[in-house]
Formats: structure tokens, C-alpha cells, sequence
């Protein structure tokens, strides 16, 4: 099987790329032929924050809950969420976060890229 990562680094509901994100490896996985790995960097550490209730956008924590559900693996990097003040356990559970999301290092981005077939990176 083939890795696809995914590199997002916007916040929620300041731009479509969460969104296009989430449809890119959503269907990625329907395909079933790739392994699909999100890394959120920067303010994208916000997409997984519970609790969010948007109105008029769709709820992407949501979206980024069910492709962790579906299989994807999804990261957030540990020094932009500390610096976001959403802290991490030792295994990287945040309790700020949906489940099934946790915060890790840049170390694992790195093995992401490095296993990957195909990398998208989504950024301004």
C-alpha cells in the first residue's frame, strides 16, 4: 500500500485547506490505496480543538475525527500546539482534542515524509 501526507498548515475556518484536506484523504481512503497520514502544523493545530461549534462553516475537528476513525493517521506538531497552550500527556493524548488525535514531534513528520509515495502540503 501506498503513503500519502498530508501537510496542513492554516487554522480552522481561516481558509478552505482543512476542508480540501479532508476530501483529498478521505478519498484516498475510500480508494484503499494509500495509508493517509494529516500532519497539522502551525495554526492547524487548531482544526482538532473540541468543543468548536461553527455556524456557518462546516465542523472540520469533525471531519479530521472521522478520517482518524477511517484509519488515518493524524499529528499535530507538539511545540505549535504547547505554544497554542494545548498541552500533551506523555502519549500524546490532549485532552483540548477530539480523539483520536494526538500531538507529537517534528521527528515524525520527518518519518511521514520519508515513507511517503506522495506528499500534498496545504499553506498560504
Amino acid at each position: 500500500m501506498k503513503t500519502l501526507t498530508i501537510i496542513l498548515t492554516d487554522g480552522p475556518y481561516i481558509s478552505q485547506y482543512a476542508e480540501m484536506a479532508y476530501k483529498i484523504a478521505s478519498e484516498a481512503l475510500k480508494l484503499k490505496v494509500f495509508q493517509v497520514n494529516i500532519f497539522l502544523y502551525l495554526d492547524a493545530v487548531h482544526v482538532p480543538k473540541s468543543g468548536q461549534k461553527p455556524s456557518l462553516f462546516a465542523d472540520t475537528g469533525r471531519f479530521f475525527q472521522e478520517l482518524a476513525e477511517r484509519g488515518a493517521v493524524v499529528r499535530a506538531c507538539a511545540r505549535c500546539a504547547a505554544a497554542r497552550g494545548y498541552p500533551a500527556d506523555e502519549d500524546g493524548t490532549c485532552l483540548d482534542y477530539l480523539q483520536g488525535i494526538k500531538i507529537t514531534s517534528l521527528y515524525d513528520l520527518a518519518e511521514m515524509l520519508k515513507n511517503s509515495d506522495r506528499v500534498i502540503s496545504l499553506s498560504r
